[in-house]
Protein backbone atom coordinates (compact mmCIF):
# COMPACT_ATOMS: atom_id res chain seq x y z
CA UNK A 1 0.00 0.00 0.00
CA UNK A 2 2.56 2.73 1.32
CA UNK A 3 4.56 1.39 -2.70
CA UNK A 4 1.27 2.40 -4.31
CA UNK A 5 0.86 5.24 -2.63
CA UNK A 6 4.63 6.48 -3.87
CA UNK A 7 4.58 5.75 -7.00
CA UNK A 8 1.44 7.31 -7.29
CA UNK A 9 2.84 10.37 -5.82
CA UNK A 10 6.10 10.20 -7.79
CA UNK A 11 3.73 10.20 -11.02
CA UNK A 12 2.10 12.66 -10.09
CA UNK A 13 5.15 15.01 -9.01
CA UNK A 14 6.79 14.28 -12.64
CA UNK A 15 3.50 14.98 -14.23
CA UNK A 16 3.35 18.03 -12.36
CA UNK A 17 7.36 18.98 -13.74
CA UNK A 18 7.38 18.73 -17.16
CA UNK A 19 3.33 20.00 -17.68
CA UNK A 20 5.46 22.85 -15.86
CA UNK A 21 8.30 22.96 -18.42
CA UNK A 22 6.19 22.81 -21.60
CA UNK A 23 4.36 25.81 -20.16
CA UNK A 24 7.62 27.93 -19.21
CA UNK A 25 9.30 27.07 -22.73
CA UNK A 26 6.15 28.37 -24.88
CA UNK A 27 6.20 31.61 -22.28
CA UNK A 28 9.54 32.50 -22.83
CA UNK A 29 9.44 31.26 -26.77
CA UNK A 30 8.61 34.73 -27.32
CA UNK A 31 11.23 36.46 -25.71
CA UNK A 32 13.74 34.20 -26.79
CA UNK A 33 12.73 34.76 -30.54
CA UNK A 34 13.00 38.53 -29.85
CA UNK A 35 15.96 38.20 -27.75
CA UNK A 36 17.31 36.26 -30.88
CA UNK A 37 16.41 38.64 -34.10
CA UNK A 38 17.56 41.74 -31.78
CA UNK A 39 20.92 40.21 -31.04
CA UNK A 40 20.99 39.09 -34.82
CA UNK A 41 20.15 42.56 -36.01
CA UNK A 42 22.60 44.76 -33.13
CA UNK A 43 25.01 45.17 -35.65
CA UNK A 44 22.72 47.55 -38.01
CA UNK A 45 22.50 49.82 -34.89
CA UNK A 46 26.20 50.66 -35.26
CA UNK A 47 25.84 53.33 -37.37
CA UNK A 48 22.24 53.81 -37.67
CA UNK A 49 19.65 55.20 -35.72
CA UNK A 50 16.30 53.21 -35.07
CA UNK A 51 15.16 56.20 -36.61
CA UNK A 52 17.16 56.79 -39.36
CA UNK A 53 16.25 52.53 -39.70
CA UNK A 54 12.27 53.44 -39.59
CA UNK A 55 11.80 56.28 -41.10
CA UNK A 56 14.04 56.91 -43.49
CA UNK A 57 13.26 55.61 -47.33
CA UNK A 58 17.13 55.47 -49.00
CA UNK A 59 17.51 52.08 -49.29
CA UNK A 60 21.46 51.58 -50.64
CA UNK A 61 22.62 48.86 -48.71
CA UNK A 62 25.96 49.24 -50.93
CA UNK A 63 26.84 52.35 -49.04
CA UNK A 64 25.32 51.04 -45.64
CA UNK A 65 21.76 53.12 -45.91
CA UNK A 66 19.15 50.84 -45.02
CA UNK A 67 16.01 52.86 -44.47
CA UNK A 68 13.31 50.39 -43.64
CA UNK A 69 10.05 52.81 -44.75
CA UNK A 70 9.57 52.03 -48.10
CA UNK A 71 9.22 48.55 -47.09
CA UNK A 72 6.74 49.71 -44.02
CA UNK A 73 4.45 51.34 -46.21
CA UNK A 74 3.86 48.38 -48.76
CA UNK A 75 3.18 46.04 -45.77
CA UNK A 76 0.73 48.84 -44.62
CA UNK A 77 -0.46 49.63 -47.94
CA UNK A 78 -1.35 45.76 -48.80
CA UNK A 79 -2.21 44.64 -44.79
CA UNK A 80 -5.36 47.38 -44.14
CA UNK A 81 -6.27 47.26 -48.16
CA UNK A 82 -7.07 43.74 -47.84
CA UNK A 83 -8.78 44.24 -44.42
CA UNK A 84 -10.91 46.87 -46.14
CA UNK A 85 -11.99 44.04 -48.71
CA UNK A 86 -11.61 41.22 -45.88
CA UNK A 87 -14.09 42.34 -43.09
CA UNK A 88 -17.25 43.48 -44.48
CA UNK A 89 -17.37 39.93 -46.19
CA UNK A 90 -16.60 38.54 -43.42
CA UNK A 91 -18.74 40.32 -40.90
CA UNK A 92 -21.65 39.77 -43.20
CA UNK A 93 -20.86 36.64 -43.90
CA UNK A 94 -20.84 35.32 -40.41
CA UNK A 95 -24.63 37.13 -39.33
CA UNK A 96 -25.74 35.40 -42.69
CA UNK A 97 -24.28 31.91 -41.47
CA UNK A 98 -25.13 32.25 -37.72
CA UNK A 99 -28.89 34.16 -38.08
CA UNK A 100 -30.33 33.42 -41.51
CA UNK A 101 -28.73 30.02 -42.81
CA UNK A 102 -29.87 26.85 -41.76
CA UNK A 103 -27.72 24.63 -39.52
CA UNK A 104 -27.49 22.23 -42.50
CA UNK A 105 -25.45 25.41 -44.15
CA UNK A 106 -23.53 26.12 -41.30
CA UNK A 107 -22.31 22.31 -41.57
CA UNK A 108 -21.33 22.44 -45.20
CA UNK A 109 -19.69 25.64 -44.88
CA UNK A 110 -16.89 24.55 -42.17
CA UNK A 111 -15.20 22.18 -44.29
CA UNK A 112 -15.07 24.71 -46.57
CA UNK A 113 -13.47 27.42 -44.15
CA UNK A 114 -11.80 24.75 -43.45
CA UNK A 115 -9.57 23.85 -46.74
CA UNK A 116 -9.48 27.13 -47.75
CA UNK A 117 -7.67 28.01 -44.74
CA UNK A 118 -5.24 24.74 -45.32
CA UNK A 119 -4.32 25.44 -48.93
CA UNK A 120 -0.39 26.43 -49.05
CA UNK A 121 -0.08 30.10 -49.68
CA UNK A 122 1.68 29.34 -52.85
CA UNK A 123 -1.58 28.17 -54.26
CA UNK A 124 -3.64 31.74 -53.71
CA UNK A 125 0.03 33.36 -55.74
CA UNK A 126 -0.37 31.61 -58.45
CA UNK A 127 -4.25 32.50 -58.74
CA UNK A 128 -3.30 35.96 -58.04
CA UNK A 129 -1.38 35.62 -60.99
CA UNK A 130 -3.29 33.92 -63.50
CA UNK A 131 -6.63 35.58 -62.53
CA UNK A 132 -6.13 39.03 -60.17
CA UNK A 133 -3.21 40.21 -62.21
CA UNK A 134 -4.47 39.98 -65.44
CA UNK A 135 -8.12 41.24 -64.06
CA UNK A 136 -6.76 44.30 -62.89
CA UNK A 137 -4.54 45.05 -65.80
CA UNK A 138 -7.59 44.79 -68.18
CA UNK A 139 -10.43 45.68 -66.39
CA UNK A 140 -10.19 47.90 -63.11
CA UNK A 141 -7.08 49.96 -64.27
CA UNK A 142 -8.61 51.48 -67.37
CA UNK A 143 -11.89 52.33 -65.55
CA UNK A 144 -9.92 54.35 -63.18
CA UNK A 145 -8.04 55.70 -66.39
CA UNK A 146 -4.82 54.11 -65.20
CA UNK A 147 -2.10 51.89 -66.75
CA UNK A 148 -0.56 49.40 -64.67
CA UNK A 149 1.07 45.68 -65.84
CA UNK A 150 -1.60 44.43 -62.94
CA UNK A 151 1.30 43.56 -60.55
CA UNK A 152 0.54 46.20 -57.84
CA UNK A 153 -0.72 47.04 -53.76
CA UNK A 154 -4.29 46.27 -55.03
CA UNK A 155 -3.46 42.90 -56.40
CA UNK A 156 -1.58 41.67 -53.50
CA UNK A 157 -4.67 43.05 -50.95
CA UNK A 158 -6.90 41.21 -53.23
CA UNK A 159 -5.14 38.02 -52.66
CA UNK A 160 -3.99 38.39 -49.16
CA UNK A 161 -7.98 39.21 -48.35
CA UNK A 162 -8.87 36.15 -49.87
CA UNK A 163 -6.53 34.08 -48.08
CA UNK A 164 -7.31 35.73 -44.66
CA UNK A 165 -11.02 35.55 -45.09
CA UNK A 166 -11.48 31.75 -43.60
CA UNK A 167 -9.59 33.06 -40.74
CA UNK A 168 -11.52 35.27 -39.64
CA UNK A 169 -15.01 33.93 -40.29
CA UNK A 170 -13.88 31.31 -38.43
CA UNK A 171 -13.55 33.13 -35.41
CA UNK A 172 -16.23 35.78 -35.80
CA UNK A 173 -18.99 32.48 -36.66
CA UNK A 174 -17.75 31.42 -33.14
CA UNK A 175 -18.42 34.99 -31.65
CA UNK A 176 -21.74 34.95 -32.75
CA UNK A 177 -23.24 31.43 -32.14
CA UNK A 178 -22.03 32.07 -28.35
CA UNK A 179 -24.38 35.60 -27.51
CA UNK A 180 -27.05 33.96 -25.54
CA UNK A 181 -30.33 32.94 -27.67
CA UNK A 182 -32.00 35.15 -24.69
CA UNK A 183 -30.69 38.43 -25.81
CA UNK A 184 -32.49 37.65 -29.18
CA UNK A 185 -35.47 36.16 -27.66
CA UNK A 186 -36.32 39.76 -25.37
CA UNK A 187 -35.53 41.70 -28.52
CA UNK A 188 -37.71 40.14 -31.13
CA UNK A 189 -40.34 39.87 -28.10
CA UNK A 190 -40.05 43.50 -27.59
CA UNK A 191 -41.12 44.17 -30.89
CA UNK A 192 -38.10 44.37 -32.90
CA UNK A 193 -37.54 43.14 -36.33
CA UNK A 194 -34.76 40.55 -37.17
CA UNK A 195 -32.65 43.10 -38.76
CA UNK A 196 -33.19 45.58 -35.75
CA UNK A 197 -32.20 42.83 -33.25
CA UNK A 198 -29.16 42.08 -35.03
CA UNK A 199 -27.73 45.57 -35.31
CA UNK A 200 -28.51 46.90 -32.47
CA UNK A 201 -28.24 43.69 -29.49
CA UNK A 202 -26.10 40.90 -31.45
CA UNK A 203 -23.89 43.29 -33.02
CA UNK A 204 -23.43 45.46 -29.87
CA UNK A 205 -22.66 43.02 -27.79
CA UNK A 206 -19.99 41.55 -30.38
CA UNK A 207 -18.33 44.66 -31.13
CA UNK A 208 -15.01 43.75 -28.88
CA UNK A 209 -14.97 40.37 -30.54
CA UNK A 210 -15.44 41.64 -33.88
CA UNK A 211 -12.93 44.19 -33.22
CA UNK A 212 -10.49 41.59 -32.20
CA UNK A 213 -10.84 39.41 -34.98
CA UNK A 214 -10.22 41.88 -37.31
CA UNK A 215 -6.99 42.67 -35.52
CA UNK A 216 -5.68 39.01 -35.41
CA UNK A 217 -6.53 38.73 -39.16
CA UNK A 218 -4.84 42.23 -39.34
CA UNK A 219 -1.46 40.48 -37.19
CA UNK A 220 -1.59 37.49 -39.81
CA UNK A 221 -1.69 39.53 -42.72
CA UNK A 222 0.77 41.85 -42.01
CA UNK A 223 3.54 38.73 -41.91
CA UNK A 224 2.10 36.78 -44.95
CA UNK A 225 4.90 36.30 -47.72
CA UNK A 226 4.81 33.86 -50.51
CA UNK A 227 1.53 34.71 -51.89
CA UNK A 228 1.85 38.61 -51.81
CA UNK A 229 5.21 38.70 -53.18
CA UNK A 230 4.48 37.19 -56.16
CA UNK A 231 1.85 39.52 -57.45
CA UNK A 232 2.77 42.87 -55.47
CA UNK A 233 5.56 43.86 -58.09
CA UNK A 234 8.32 44.14 -55.39
CA UNK A 235 9.72 47.53 -56.52
CA UNK A 236 11.86 49.54 -53.94
CA UNK A 237 9.27 52.59 -53.38
CA UNK A 238 6.50 54.15 -51.41
CA UNK A 239 3.13 53.29 -53.33
CA UNK A 240 1.10 56.43 -54.22
CA UNK A 241 -2.02 54.69 -54.91
CA UNK A 242 -3.26 51.19 -55.40
CA UNK A 243 -1.98 50.50 -58.59
CA UNK A 244 1.53 50.98 -57.84
CA UNK A 245 3.75 47.93 -57.06
CA UNK A 246 5.16 47.58 -53.85
CA UNK A 247 7.63 46.04 -51.81
CA UNK A 248 6.26 44.95 -48.17
CA UNK A 249 8.84 43.66 -45.31
CA UNK A 250 8.30 39.89 -45.52
CA UNK A 251 8.58 39.91 -49.52
CA UNK A 252 12.20 41.87 -48.31
CA UNK A 253 13.24 38.76 -46.41
CA UNK A 254 11.92 35.98 -48.90
CA UNK A 255 13.67 37.65 -51.66
CA UNK A 256 17.20 38.56 -50.20
CA UNK A 257 17.99 36.58 -47.20
CA UNK A 258 19.51 33.02 -48.59
CA UNK A 259 21.59 35.31 -51.03
CA UNK A 260 22.82 37.88 -48.50
CA UNK A 261 24.22 35.70 -45.86
CA UNK A 262 27.66 36.24 -46.44
CA UNK A 263 27.16 40.40 -46.04
CA UNK A 264 27.02 40.63 -42.36
CA UNK A 265 25.05 44.12 -42.42
CA UNK A 266 23.06 43.21 -44.94
CA UNK A 267 22.05 40.03 -43.24
CA UNK A 268 21.67 42.17 -39.97
CA UNK A 269 19.06 44.02 -42.14
CA UNK A 270 17.12 40.71 -42.96
CA UNK A 271 16.89 40.34 -39.36
CA UNK A 272 15.66 43.96 -38.19
CA UNK A 273 13.05 43.45 -40.84
CA UNK A 274 12.05 39.92 -39.35
CA UNK A 275 12.10 42.13 -36.05
CA UNK A 276 10.09 44.85 -36.90
CA UNK A 277 6.89 41.95 -38.22
CA UNK A 278 7.72 40.09 -34.85
CA UNK A 279 7.17 43.26 -32.56
CA UNK A 280 4.01 44.51 -34.68
CA UNK A 281 2.19 40.75 -34.46
CA UNK A 282 3.09 40.56 -30.47
CA UNK A 283 1.48 44.40 -30.30
CA UNK A 284 -1.40 43.29 -32.46
CA UNK A 285 -2.05 40.34 -30.47
CA UNK A 286 -1.43 41.72 -27.51
CA UNK A 287 -4.13 44.12 -27.84
CA UNK A 288 -6.75 41.72 -29.42
CA UNK A 289 -6.10 39.27 -26.73
CA UNK A 290 -6.90 42.06 -24.04
CA UNK A 291 -9.97 42.97 -26.02
CA UNK A 292 -10.82 39.26 -25.77
CA UNK A 293 -10.36 38.60 -22.36
CA UNK A 294 -12.80 41.77 -21.88
CA UNK A 295 -15.51 40.42 -24.54
CA UNK A 296 -15.36 37.23 -21.81
CA UNK A 297 -16.20 39.68 -18.88
CA UNK A 298 -19.13 41.20 -20.48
Amino acid sequence: MIVLFYNRKTKNRISTAWMLIAITFVIILPFILGAGLYYKSSMLFEQNSLGDLLFSKVWKPSIGKFGFLTFIMGSVWVTFIAMLISAPICIFAALSITQYSRKFYLRIIHPVIDILAGLPSVVYGVWGIIVVVPFISNVIAPIFGAQTMGYSILAGAIVLSVMIIPFILNILIEIFRTIPIELTEASLSLGATKWETIKYVLVKKAVPGIIASIGFGLARAFGETMAVLMVVGNMIQIPKNVFDAGYPLPALIANNYGEMLSIPKYDSALMFAALILFVVVMVFNALMRMLIVRYDKY
